[in-house]
């Protein structure tokens, strides 16, 4: 009798503090509306329509994108199949045109994935002015890229294009401050929003992803 009335509390003690566990870790990734993110009263179109997509609003010359880089890199790795991640840059100074450049220019060599984390490095902790395209072009050497290649990419019509793009829809999303997180064209999350700030964003991009495919009916 003792026996069966020790396994009880046992049992009870056990269920309990799993309950709890379960309810704190379902309050870390349930957002609410209006505070730690905010849903677009116009949503957007999506590149990919059977994916969900997630856009990164961010400048190279941003230091709190910087610092919110490897965080973003580490949930990029276990990254949904059914999800479709880019980078929009924003140019809110004249200075940071020359990142959106950089950008561009990165992805067009299949590089800005691998080589975003240096860029970052360079301007914010080794002073270079990555935006005067002649320094570019001398960094991007350093880091073994063809600089023919990249000098054809940073100048040419395609670039330019994607920059314009680029700034037309920080006009589209009303873009004020990054980095800003759009999930599925339609939710707005970022570090500043959120709870932990940088380290809780893993979690609520994923809780938009979830929302967004239940809203998609998948």
């Amino acid at each position: 009798m003792k026996f069966t009335r020790l396994f009880s509390k046992t049992l009870f003690a056990t269920l309990v503090t799993a309950f709890c566990a379960a309810g704190s870790a379902f309050a870390q990734v349930n957002l609410e509306e209006g505070k730690e993110y905010k849903k677009l009263a116009k949503p957007q179109p999506v590149d990919v329509a059977n994916k969900v997509e997630v856009i990164e609003f961010f400048s190279f010359g941003c230091d709190h994108c910087r610092a919110f880089e490897p965080t973003l890199q580490e949930w990029q790795k276990k990254m949904p199949a059914d999800v479709h991640f880019k980078r929009i840059p924003v140019s809110f100074q004249p200075a940071w045109a020359g990142y959106s450049k950089i950008l561009f220019t990165l992805e067009a060599l299949g590089e800005s994935d691998k080589l975003a984390p240096a860029v970052f490095d360079a301007i914010h902790k080794d002073g270079k002015k990555l935006n005067d395209k002649e320094i570019f072009y001398a960094w991007a050497a350093s880091r073994g890229l063809d600089v023919a290649k990249v000098k054809a990419a940073y100048e040419g019509f395609t670039t330019d294009s994607k920059v314009k793009r680029a700034d037309q829809a920080v006009r589209t999303y009303a873009v004020d401050s990054v980095p800003m997180l759009v999930i599925d064209g339609k939710f707005v999350t970022a570090p500043s929003m959120v709870k932990n700030g940088h380290a809780g964003m893993p979690s609520a991009i994923d809780f938009l992803i979830a929302k967004a495919r239940q809203e998609k009916g998948k």
